[in-house]
């Protein structure tokens, strides 16, 4: 069994919440309900939970403070919030759960299959994801979290030649040689990194435009990356990225 706090200033929500738990997901035991911060701090250091369901937007200590004041995060972290775009960005930068309200029951489920395959949230995480939320003028970072099965990989963007589809996976190529495949459709990176001179090229490929080498055009067109792989153009994308370069 998993044992989990919540940590919500609104008792609907902690109440919903902890129900929709007990009918879908059955190996989480809620120890400890909370709907004032100060709590929520002493229930985590008399339990330990294996996971706390935290919002982040409360009164007198918001979610980073309480966290700040547990110390180190020996649990798994899924925050529970309302935000917008840009926020919800910020948590797939960093590689931290998270479930927008209303929540969903599917999205719950899978948050609590993805903690029982991961390791606990990691301090870098959590920093990454507080620097966003205190500068949320400033462009998203030039890192990025890979979650794996024992940890979570920090990743310079620059470094990253392209990414492979597989099946609800994704691979990513690093310059070094590495591959990285991390739990996230190829469709949820496309949202985070075509913003940041990367391009889906094709169904199965997103790739670095600045590591593009050689662009072949024809019927079967294709790019040749940094590092001598090629990589088809579909028909529908050659059109974008010849108009990212101003190619003619």
């Amino acid at each position: 069994m998993l044992k989990a706090i919540i940590i919500d200033d609104e008792p609907n929500a902690v109440g919903l919440l902890a129900l929709r738990l007990s009918q879908h997901c059955p190996q989480v035991d809620v120890v400890a309900s909370c709907t004032n911060s100060h709590k929520g701090i002493q229930a985590i250091l008399d339990y330990r939970p294996d996971i706390v369901f935290l919002d982040i937007e409360m009164p007198q200590m918001n979610g980073f403070q309480l966290l700040e004041a547990v110390g180190g995060i020996s649990f798994s972290l899924v925050f529970v919030t309302a935000y917008d775009k840009f926020a919800l960005k910020a948590f797939r930068y960093s590689a931290i759960d998270y479930l927008l309200k209303p929540i969903d029951t599917q999205e719950l489920i899978q948050a609590v299959a993805r903690v029982e395959k991961q390791q606990k949230t990691a301090p870098e995480q959590l920093e990454a994801l507080k620097q966003q939320f205190n500068n949320p003028g400033k462009p998203f970072p030039d890192r990025i979290a890979l979650p794996y099965q024992n940890g979570v990989s920090f990743v310079n963007l620059k470094d990253i030649l392209y990414c492979e589809a597989d099946d609800n996976y994704t691979k990513f190529y690093l310059v070094d040689g590495q591959h990285h495949l991390v739990t996230k459709p190829l469709r949820e990176i496309q949202d985070l990194l075509e913003e940041r001179d990367f391009l889906r090229i094709h169904r199965q490929f997103l790739i670095n435009l600045s590591h593009i080498k050689k662009f072949v055009k024809g019927e079967g067109s294709y790019v040749v990356m940094s590092n001598q792989q090629t990589i088809p153009v579909s028909r529908a994308q050659k059109d974008r990225l010849m108009e990212r370069f101003g190619w003619l």
